[in-house]
């Protein structure tokens, strides 16, 4: 009799552990069955406008223009993309420059250190760290280097800095010669203390960051104010269906980063998103497509915010589209050296417009930057999407297309 008790507690607790796990994806069918396929893009997301006096009625009082330090002369530009825009090509244009102290990616040791907590909320630390860095405070990284010993050899991407690997740094370059760094040179650099890199940081009249985790452009608004950092944000976007393509193409590599886009999504949607698809062999790609939604989404709130935001904002923040910059790059380099207050360089020029007519548009490492064919760039997403992933991403992105001027697939069709 005891024995019998006992099997039936057993099946009960089996079954209502069963019922637990099920449940979820019982939830997330029944939620997928009462709604398209593929749900549109907002035309009229949700916005705060982080340069309004909460002091004033309702809030609506918009802060007078900050006001500039004839002290503080030196140029700061953010680079501001989301991943596979081709902001590596953007970010190796200021690199090249000699007047110009670049960094790749330094947000990218808060990500791993802080890993596996959601974008929104590390933010704020990618804002600080910004600001340090602006300031040629080098000390920030200390923070997110646990027991490593910080050099210069610490900076991610330092193997392809032309400061750093260009003298007096380091013999392995000239940093007025433009070109691209050899790695296996600068492996050979010998490592340099912080306190270094900072006193060189300070020679230079405009620095440069590129970056891809700053979530929106309403982050980046206390620094655009700050007149002691004098920021101005060059924001990059490329066709959503091109980047999904090659993101695609590098899945394996975006998946954490795609899991802490996802983590930052309402509460109450977080548990659909990060359901992992019972087959794993798609795992990857669903967490790196549900990231661009959220990726479309950010974009089209910061063309919005920047539509209305007032004068010595608009004035900080330039615009580029990545086809314009590989299809005219000589045209779009002089537009982005006028932004930046930099000289215009012939050499520089060059320089773009050979690594925009290179052969062929594959790359056996995705992050290298190489030369390729940017006509081939920009469209090799027609012959490598299928049409329901090219009818997903125009879904999930179609206002953000619009606002960015890329047609969709059906009135490139009819315009033709």
């Amino acid at each position: 009799m005891k024995r019998r008790l006992n099997k039936k507690y057993l099946l009960l607790i089996l079954a209502y552990t069963g019922l637990l796990l099920l449940l979820p994806y019982v939830l997330d069918s029944r939620d997928r069955a009462t709604r398209p396929a593929a749900q549109l893009q907002p035309r009229c997301p949700e916005l705060e406008l982080p340069w309004e006096d909460a002091g004033g009625p309702n809030g609506s009082e918009p802060v007078t223009e900050p006001a500039t330090n004839r002290s503080q002369p030196r140029i700061h530009v953010y680079l501001h993309a989301t991943w596979r825009t081709g902001s590596s090509f953007l970010g190796e244009l200021f690199n090249q420059h000699p007047d110009v102290f670049y960094l790749y990616e330094p947000m990218w040791h808060i990500w791993q250190a802080l890993y596996p907590g959601d974008a929104q909320s590390l933010q704020g630390a990618v804002r600080d760290m910004m600001s340090a860095l602006f300031r040629c405070d080098f000390s920030v990284l200390r923070l997110y280097a646990g027991a490593q010993n910080v050099s210069s050899a610490f900076i991610f991407g330092w193997k392809t800095n032309k400061v750093l690997c260009s003298e007096p740094l380091c013999r392995a370059h000239r940093r007025h010669e433009v070109g691209l760094v050899k790695e296996e040179l600068c492996a050979q650099c010998p490592r340099r203390e912080l306190r270094e890199l900072e006193r060189e940081c300070r020679k230079y009249p405009v620095m440069v960051i590129k970056g891809v985790r700053v979530l929106d452009l309403g982050t980046l608004v206390p620094l655009m104010r700050d007149p002691s950092v004098n920021l101005r944000v060059v924001q990059l976007f490329r066709d959503p269906r091109a980047v999904h393509n090659s993101r695609l193409k590098s899945k394996h590599a975006l998946v954490k980063e795609s899991i802490q886009v996802l983590r930052s999504r309402r509460q109450s949607d977080r548990y659909k998103r990060l359901l992992a698809p019972a087959n794993r062999a798609t795992r990857a790609e669903s967490y790196v497509s549900g990231a661009l939604e959220l990726i479309c989404d950010g974009w089209l709130r910061d063309l919005l915010l920047q539509l209305r935001a007032p004068p010595w904002l608009r004035s900080r923040y330039l615009r580029l589209r990545y086809e314009d910059l590989v299809l005219r790059p000589a045209e779009q380099l002089r537009r982005l050296l006028r932004f930046a207050d930099l000289p215009a360089s012939a050499a520089l020029e060059s320089f773009a417009l050979n690594m925009t007519r290179g052969h062929g548009y594959s790359s056996d490492r995705p992050f290298l930057i190489s030369s390729r064919d940017a006509k081939e760039a920009v469209h090799a997403w027609k012959e490598r999407l299928s049409v329901e992933q090219i009818s997903q991403v125009e879904a999930s992105c179609g206002e953000v297309m619009r606002q960015l001027g890329y047609q969709k697939t059906h009135e490139e069709d009819t315009a033709s």
